[in-house]
């Protein structure tokens, strides 16, 4: 979390505007002054549950010492609700014991201080198949054998569909990229959920209009039908992978009640509309030693860590779509021409690719004195900006375990053996043999010889438990927890899904396609 020392900027965490401290060094006797000086009635607990949604605890404060039990010593929960079909109700209780560093004042609830919470066991053990536990082994696991740091930042795209009022400023389909006031009519509700966002996790970067954009929804459902839904996106700065899995988490959780606050719906489905964008959750990485980003080195060429790293993410990438993409509408979002990947390859830049190695400042810097020479003063960033860009991943994604997975498809990749440094199997001989240039979906004969991704969640199960060993392995994920995702994944029921909806009349296969898309409105 980047906080500057100085803690009052507009958005700066309103806790440490109180306490004038980081949350990092947030301490029990902090909330106690808290809770008195802020008049507050009620302590919630918020945890990632097995539907990778946020759940919540709503503990009212009634003295010092409750409040001071509650915090030291966490609350207990029905695991077997929480984690349906993976724990039993034999041995359902668990603790759900707050991190001190998550705590902020509920921007919907005046008087609620809230804290994320991990899972505890009866024996006051990190509940092994809780999904943020997973997430917290694998870093830990890769962090002991690289001596590196994985970061993360999320690209969280979503829609928000309003009431359609005078069609003033219409928005072209497909158009809405960067677009502003009057064209884009949520400007308002996406400032608002920027500030609350930023302010809670410190670690906003920026956010716009995204490329989507349907001026009347049709759907069977009454909740979305004949509404205006307009696509956007707010991305998150790099930081620790286990923190980012949270934030991203928390963000859809403030986005959903905004939305609901202005009579609006926000969704991250997958796919909302036949032909237009579909919700991607992008996820860059970088690589940290010491401190300092090395995907670049001082050539501002890729590194061979970040080579490894790209292909880490090649060999595990197929069975990443497990925790990634887990709907059926997600794999009517990962088809050509529509800037999401379906081959395994990656390249420079190019949106057609699965893994990308975007623009990241490395060989220029201090752009402002190309245009404004009158500003003398030198400027020195932290270090390097550079990323790479693993772009399968949609709106449905079980955050935790896909970034769970991506880190031990980093770990493969620093630990498999490279004697022979570029043959095929290793990470390296990966990456050499997966580059590409230009538009692969314009060369057929490129395509051909690419690994593809999986067509569908029948698929992506079959793949993950061929390649279970991947993520079992040191112990990480649970067998259950990879058993629980395959049955999810198979009860899509969607291996010929394309075959089927390709065979229908026009109007036919457009309901269909709907009823799929909007089926998982809210599921993740």
């Amino acid at each position: 979390m980047a906080l500057s020392k100085n803690y009052n900027y507009a958005l700066s965490n309103p806790l440490s505007v109180l306490l004038n401290k980081p949350p990092q060094d947030f301490k029990r006797s902090d909330f106690l002054k808290v809770i008195d000086e802020k008049r507050i009635e009620r302590i919630t607990f918020h945890y990632t549950a097995l539907d990778g949604k946020l759940k919540e605890l709503k503990i009212p404060v009634t003295n010092n010492d409750q409040a001071e039990s509650i915090l030291a010593e966490g609350e207990r929960v029905d695991g077997s609700s929480l984690f349906k079909g993976m724990v039993d109700m034999g041995l359902s209780d668990l603790y759900v014991v707050p991190v001190f560093k998550t705590a902020f004042l509920n921007p919907f609830d005046d008087h609620s201080l809230d804290f994320i919470c991990r899972y505890l066991t009866g024996d006051g053990e990190l509940a092994p198949f809780a999904l943020d536990n997973i997430l917290a082994r694998s870093a830990a696991l890769f962090k002991k054998n690289t001596g590196l740091e994985l970061q993360a930042l999320g690209e969280l795209e979503f829609f928000v569909l309003s009431e359609r009022t005078q069609n003033l400023y219409p928005v072209q389909k497909q158009q809405g990229y960067h677009g502003a006031a009057p064209f884009i009519k949520s400007g308002q509700i996406l400032n608002e959920m920027v500030h609350h966002i930023a302010q809670i996790t410190g670690a906003v970067k920026y956010a716009h209009s995204e490329v989507g954009y349907v001026d009347s929804i049709g759907s069977d459902m009454e909740e979305i039908q004949g509404k205006r839904a307009e696509q956007l996106e707010i991305e998150y700065l790099p930081c620790p992978i286990a923190d980012m899995a949270d934030d991203v988490v928390l963000g859809r959780w403030i986005i959903r009640n905004i939305a609901h606050k202005y009579g609006c719906v926000a969704t991250f489905t997958p796919k909302l509309e036949e032909g237009i964008a579909g919700n991607g959750l992008h996820f860059h990485l970088a690589l940290l030693k010491n401190g300092k980003n090395i995907i670049t080195g001082p050539d501002n060429k890729l590194t061979v860590a970040a080579r490894r790293l790209i292909g880490g993410l090649c060999e595990y990438a197929d069975s990443l779509t497990a925790f990634g993409n887990t709907v059926s509408s997600a794999y009517l979002r990962l088809v050509p021409h529509q800037e999401a990947p379906t081959s395994i390859c990656w390249s420079d830049l190019n949106r057609s690719a699965l893994i990308r190695v975007p623009l990241g400042w490395s060989n220029v810097r201090r752009l402002s004195k190309v245009l404004n020479p009158q500003d003398a003063e030198e400027f020195q960033s932290e270090g390097s900006r550079q990323t790479v860009e693993l772009r399968s991943p949609d709106g449905s994604a079980l955050v935790h375990l896909l970034l769970a997975g991506i880190t031990m498809a980093a770990d493969w990749a620093f630990r498999k053996d490279s004697s022979l440094l570029f043959k095929e199997d290793t990470p390296l001989g990966l990456a050499e043999k997966l580059y590409v240039k230009g538009n692969i979906f314009a060369d057929k004969e490129l395509l051909k010889k690419l690994p593809v991704l999986p067509a569908s969640c029948v698929e992506s199960s079959r793949i993950l438990l061929q390649k279970r060993e991947l993520y079992e392995r040191d112990g990480i994920f649970p067998p259950s927890v990879i058993d629980y995702v395959a049955r999810l994944l198979q009860a899509e029921n969607d291996e010929f899904m394309n075959k089927t909806l390709a065979d229908l009349p026009a109007d036919d296969r457009l309901h269909e396609t709907r009823k799929i898309m909007h089926k998982d409105l809210h599921r993740h």
